[in-house]
């Protein structure tokens, strides 16, 4: 029987298999008696491409409000809705490519093929970039006090969503499958690999950071002093190369053999639950529980717990079931089937009340970068820095917390609890949750200054003069993201990893990056709110194009109280949270 456990709990003990062949499941998947180096060996070029990927990505999004407000001349409400849209399908598609990889394709060729789309929406995001038949002219037009600017025509507007929702697409794919299948590379009947696979989670950011930092912190200054051409098709090209050396690793994986569809065993336990709404409970004994696998891939069956015991039904025959020697999957599952759903609802209350944090971080490439477009940017005499470029601290701080963390915290709490875990996944992602929460009461504060400067300098109504107030004001806000996300997103990618049935891991981290996804969504769909109550009257939008009669400050303040109540509502569930055992 499982038993509830508190926040600080983790269980680190093995549990053992119900009515299981060992052997048959380790030679199903293959490689299991590979130690933790050879493990590594394999990760480390999965962790290479994923790099790639992340250079990429952020190499070509993390401009993007400029590109649409500059280059395309969308109003700032517009072109941050559309970012935080892209964003949101970007991490949304996942769940697709998560169950196409699981229940048909496999991870490997789902990666490959995911990949030959991601260069493929590259490659067109870099021509809508370089030919001027596919992009409005850049200069506008002055007349009668105003600026008035080319929009962008059917075909254009059309041909660079194409491509950037390609790239979404390949992302879909990609993203969920190199995580869980970098993962899989480690043992986890073996408690060294374990314990390795934990580090690799934390190597993993520490990979993924780099890239980002490399793209933010070069690709910012081409795309704002050399050209959009160069900006987007460097990161085309660091995709290609990425997929090089993803296949050059072929011989070194571990690949898992594709069985039945997870999903669809998961949806036969709530249907046969639902027709057997009416089986009664009494006089059950273990003998009258379908221990069956019902699976070709035969996964450990485990005890089962107290949790939703209404769907212990779909494992307890009836007489229908007993006068057919044939049994119907649809009335009849396993334990392993019935437990494999149980995680998956445990999993729903700590992936909503993380929501709202995730709207918090969509905030540093929209609104963050818009403020930064007003400040003085001046590094020395010449040198400007390009306000989306500090998103690099983010990225920076990564690099020097996830090493302390790793080595030197984790090795700690582990001694002083004296378990392999340390510091669990759920306390993990509450400190990243709190720490995002004073990120945004610092961002209120700094935009309020910043409104405070440019009024003291009569530049209300000039939006586009620059503030005489440096930008390294914004720093301390992006380096609590970065501390938050050490601690939240690497959390919630092992613990979507680790608590999700076997054979569903690359939807684990579907749904960790579907979050994300929703997240931004939310934050698109919270602006428009706002936006429209806020002009209500004729009065100024806290949005406003005039970025100086805007107020974000308010906004900033509205997000910090709201991811604070998702706190008290994340620490609740995460006390009452059940684990799944080894």
């Amino acid at each position: 029987m499982v038993s509830s456990s508190p926040l600080a709990e983790d269980p680190s003990s093995s549990s053992p298999l119900l009515h299981e062949d060992v052997d048959t499941v380790k030679a199903a998947v293959g490689g299991r008696g590979r130690s933790a180096t050879g493990g590594w060996s394999a990760a480390i070029y999965i962790i290479w491409v994923e790099v790639a990927e992340r250079f990429a990505y952020n190499g070509a999004s993390s401009n993007m409000m400029t590109y649409l407000t500059r280059y395309l001349h969308q109003s700032t409400a517009t072109a941050a809705k559309n970012v935080n849209v892209w964003n949101g399908v970007a991490t949304i598609i996942p769940l697709l490519g998560a169950f196409i990889a699981d229940s048909y394709m496999g991870r490997y060729p789902t990666i490959i093929v995911s990949s030959f789309i991601y260069v493929m929406g590259l490659s067109m995001l870099t021509l809508s970039a370089i030919l001027p038949s596919l992009r409005p002219p850049v200069s506008c037009v002055y007349n009668g006090g105003r600026f008035f600017c080319h929009l962008p025509s059917a075909g254009q507007a059309g041909f660079f969503f194409t491509a950037i929702y390609m790239v979404a697409l390949g992302q879909g794919g990609h993203k969920p499958c190199v995580q869980a299948f970098g993962a899989d590379q480690f043992d986890e009947d073996n408690q060294e690999e374990r314990m390795w696979k934990q580090s690799f989670f934390n190597w993993w950011y520490f990979g993924i950071s780099n890239g980002s930092l490399l793209a933010v912190s070069v690709m910012m200054f081409v795309q704002d002093n050399i050209g959009w051409g160069w900006g987007f098709g460097i990161p085309a090209v660091a995709m290609a190369a990425g997929l090089l050396v993803f296949l050059a690793g072929r011989k070194k994986y571990r690949l898992k053999q594709v069985g039945l569809s997870p999903m669809t065993e998961i949806a036969q336990v709530f249907v046969a639950a639902v027709r057997k709404r009416n089986v009664s409970y009494l006089g059950e004994t273990e003998s009258e529980i379908f221990w069956a696998s019902g699976s070709a891939l035969p996964g450990p069956l485990r005890a089962r717990g107290d949790q939703f015991r209404w769907l212990d039904k779909a494992a307890i025959p009836d007489e229908q079931d007993r006068a057919v020697s044939k049994k119907n999957k649809w009335r009849l599952c396993s334990v392993r089937q019935v437990e494999d759903a149980k995680l998956l609802l445990r999993l729903v209350p700590i992936w909503a009340s993380c929501l709202l944090y995730t709207i918090v971080y969509a905030q540093s490439p929209t609104f963050f970068t818009k403020q930064g477009i007003t400040m003085d940017r001046k590094l020395g005499s010449t040198f400007m820095v390009p306000p989306a470029a500090l998103q690099t601290f983010i990225n920076v701080v990564a690099l020097i917390v996830v090493p302390l963390y790793d080595r030197l915290i984790i090795p700690m709490a582990r001694k002083v609890k004296g378990d392999e875990c340390g510091i669990t996944t759920l306390q993990r992602i509450g400190t990243g949750i709190f720490v995002s929460a004073i990120a945004m009461v610092v961002a209120a504060l700094v935009e309020l200054k910043r409104l405070r400067v440019a009024a003291d300098y009569g530049l209300l109504d000039l939006p586009n003069t620059t503030i005489p107030m440096s930008i390294v004001w914004l720093i301390p806000q992006y380096v609590l993201f970065g501390v938050a996300d050490v601690f939240t997103v690497v959390g919630l990618q092992e613990f979507f990893y680790n608590q999700m049935p076997n054979d569903l891991r690359s939807v684990g981290a579907a749904i960790y990056l579907c979050v994300f996804g929703l997240g931004s969504l939310l934050s698109s769909l919270l602006i428009s709110v706002i936006d429209g109550l806020s002009s209500l009257g004729g009065g100024e939008s806290w949005f406003s194009d005039n970025i100086n009669r805007a107020h974000l400050d308010y906004f900033y303040s509205l997000l910090a109280l709201l991811c604070t109540l998702s706190l008290i509502v994340y620490v609740y569930f995460a006390r009452i949270y059940v684990y799944k055992p080894h």
